[in-house]
């Protein structure tokens, strides 16, 4: 019963990291059968990090609040930009930054590439389309060194975007967020 109480005092000590958490598992599941981030999630999931910024810390939180948002979105803006990634994944980690401020949001966004990077190549390996693909990602790699305009990019990867596997990246976020928020013991 110690535990329980334990536990208990822990999330309530940490609910806004779960709070994060529980919005990213949504998110993430719902991405994963729908291929969207729906703005449902995504707005309220910012605004709700903008006015607990504002209840907890005042006019100094909205601020940090608002970095983070803007931390979150710079980067992964260039991703949708050039038509590799959607809109949806780019404002979930803009709420990640509106309740965890920029610093956080920069280390799970790490994480984040790194889950994602490996997802995709066990996606690509498990369906025995390695070659196809890693082509595609050469091909792209060239593309964004030498096309230096974000819509001409957009619009190549639109044309591309049926013959290619797609990650919904609403995943990695959750994934890498959360395990950074446990391995610097945020939860509890």
């Amino acid at each position: 019963m110690e535990y329980v109480n334990d536990l208990g005092a822990a999330v309530a000590e940490h609910w806004p990291v779960w709070v994060v958490t529980i919005t990213l598992i949504v998110a993430a599941v719902i991405d994963g059968f729908q291929l969207k981030v729906p703005n449902w999630i995504t707005f309220p999931f910012i605004i709700a990090g903008w006015i607990y910024s504002v209840a907890a810390f005042g006019w100094e939180g909205l601020g940090w609040s608002m970095l983070g948002t803007v931390v979150g979105l710079a980067l992964l803006l260039p991703a949708y930009a050039i038509g590799g990634m959607g809109a949806g994944d780019v404002k979930l980690l803009a709420g990640v930054g509106a309740w965890m401020y920029g610093t956080h949001t920069f280390y799970a966004f790490c994480i984040s590439a790194v889950v994602g990077a490996v997802l995709a190549i066990g996606m690509v390996l498990f369906r025995g389309a390695w070659e196809k693909h890693s082509n595609q990602a050469w091909m792209i790699l060239n593309e964004i060194l030498t096309i230096r305009d974000p819509n001409q990019l957009s619009a190549i990867a639109a044309e591309r975007k049926p013959t290619m596997m797609l990650l919904p990246y609403g995943i990695p976020i959750a994934i890498g967020s959360i395990a950074y928020f446990i391995w610097m013991g945020m939860l509890v």
